[in-house]
């Protein structure tokens, strides 16, 4: 299992990290690997508020479809548009070119209850 040391993460396979001002959000490479080939994503509006926790996206797999959770409450500022033709690129890039949506923080203190990556990976690997 691979994993970004820069992010945080929830015990439900989403990773976020710091972007200077913003947060980067997406599923790990855990997650990616479990659902298998990823064929469609539907993500929010840009401007659309969250609390954390809320689901804000679904991702769907020739397995199955997914609710994804944002881990910082927030106000989306950004889509990652590359997915509307190539959903793939979760699979092939979670940490990269697979983001999800940026958002700005409304509480950026829920950052320091987030899991590690040493954590996460103690977690993921329970599984």
């Amino acid at each position: 299992m691979k994993l970004d040391t820069n992010a945080r993460y929830r015990k439900s396979h989403e990773w976020v990290r710091k972007d200077g001002a913003q947060y980067v959000v997406g599923i790990s490479d855990h997650a990616q690997e479990s659902l298998g080939d990823i064929v469609f994503v539907e993500l929010p509006a840009v401007g659309k508020a969250f609390k954390q926790g809320d689901a804000f996206a679904v991702v769907e797999s020739v397995k199955a479809a997914s609710d994804v959770y944002l881990p910082m409450s927030g106000t989306i500022l950004a889509v990652n548009d590359a997915l509307e033709g190539a959903p793939d690129l979760i699979n092939r890039e979670p940490y990269a070119g697979g983001w999800l949506v940026k958002f700005e923080a409304s509480n950026p203190a829920e950052w320091d209850g987030l899991l590690d990556a040493s954590a996460y990976e103690a977690e993921a690997s329970k599984e």
